[in-house]
């Protein structure tokens, strides 16, 4: 077994606060209670300990693809963004012909048995061609509870989301069935007025796919899908926090309104995360990066983004000015909590998995621990 190490000096935020000159004990993969006499003792004053980011919405990096990559691509995305802090990652699908991600799911799904991923995020084809993004709309269809099933049984327990234009006919029996098999049903890519996404909400959805991106704006006659999904407890809102998809305001609206424990920061990464500026395919549609925007060549929509989540740390708190603890909830203990797992992620607490990351006094990622090894080795002293 790997020596005890011990962390000391760093603020470290935990569930209850942030505690300054305190300390992470690390016993093989796990964050432990107490330290052996003779354990290692790395010092990390000067620096943040925060939990491992989670992302529940991601679709690639490293110039690979999760959503019709092989899996040493999807694999070589998840080191990509594990160098960038994030610990756990779920792969986002995006729309494509249904056999194609049934099998595509199939791949994913031996991913996750072996714990490379976290489970699976389909995003699509059960959307609205009037809010379809970066999405083929050849390839949409209504969201029919059969072919839901089918993606479904195609994961083998693995799968973990499903974005659904819910207004759709079949939309609301088709949240019911995954909220029946423990599947998350997000609103995303909706054309959904202000009622009909009370009633997917009532039906189960708990999600909100990328708030405010893909679906009506606020309005002060017709609220549409924003004002429900923000007002309603039982809701989580995803947030792609990279100074493109939303407004510093608008971001600030969203956790006025649904509160820290509410938010979730996501990346909706694309292949060139942590890649570069060039041409990339998003599923079948072409994407041009360029200053790290996604746009599709034909149309210019974005096209998901090249965010990594320490980016999205770092803005939060030099730019949106939010207390560093609720940045904290929304990339990490929020998202861990949606996927059933902070019984062992999304926190620094004795019994969990040693998932950390190590910043410095301006917020850049200097470190990054999964399960007690060093994915990014901060040299502490």
């Amino acid at each position: 077994m790997a020596p005890t190490k011990v962390l000391t000096g760093a603020r470290v935020v935990l569930p209850t606060g942030t505690v300054d000159d305190g300390r992470v004990i690390v016993e093989g993969s796990r964050i432990a209670a107490t330290a052996p006499e003779h354990a290692e003792t790395l010092d990390a004053s000067g620096h943040w300990l925060v939990p491992g980011f989670v992302d529940i919405h991601n679709h690639g990096g490293g110039g690979t693809s999760f959503a019709g990559g092989t899996a040493e691509d999807v694999l070589k995305g998840v080191r990509t963004h594990r160098l960038h802090g994030t610990t756990t990652v779920v792969a986002s699908a995006v729309t494509g012909d249904l056999d194609f991600l049934a099998r595509h799911a199939g791949m994913l799904a031996e991913l996750a048995q072996q714990q490379d991923i976290a489970g699976i995020h389909f995003e699509g084809p059960f959307i609205s061609p009037c809010r379809k993004g970066a999405h083929n709309e050849e390839l949409l269809r209504d969201p029919d509870p059969a072919e839901v099933r089918k993606l479904i049984d195609a994961a083998h327990g693995h799968a973990r989301m499903m974005t659904l234009a819910t207004e759709l006919p079949g939309g609301l029996d088709s949240v019911r069935l995954l909220a029946e098999h423990g599947v998350i049903a997000a609103v995303g890519h909706t054309d959904a007025t202000y009622e009909q996404t009370v009633a997917a909400i009532d039906a189960g959805a708990t999600v909100a796919t990328h708030l405010f991106n893909a679906m009506p704006p606020l309005g002060h006659r017709a609220p549409g899908p924003i004002a429900a999904l923000l007002e309603d407890e039982r809701v989580t809102v995803e947030l792609i926090n990279d100074g493109t998809h939303l407004h510093p305001a608008a971001l600030q609206l969203a956790f006025h309104h649904a509160g820290r424990d509410r938010v979730a920061f996501i990346t909706d990464a694309m292949d060139a995360a942590g890649f570069g500026d060039g041409r990339y395919m998003l599923g079948p549609m072409e994407v041009e990066v360029a200053d790290g925007v996604a746009r599709l060549v034909e149309g210019g929509s974005i096209a998901g983004s090249t965010l990594t989540l320490d980016r999205a740390f770092k803005r939060a708190v030099t730019v949106d000015g939010l207390p560093v603890e609720d940045v904290v909830a929304a990339i990490s203990a929020n998202p861990a909590r949606l996927l059933g797992l902070d019984d062992r992620i999304g926190s620094l607490e004795p019994g969990k998995d040693a998932d950390l990351v190590v910043l410095d006094a301006d917020f850049t990622l200097r470190g990054v621990m999964r399960r007690g090894e060093w994915v990014v080795d901060p040299q502490l002293g």
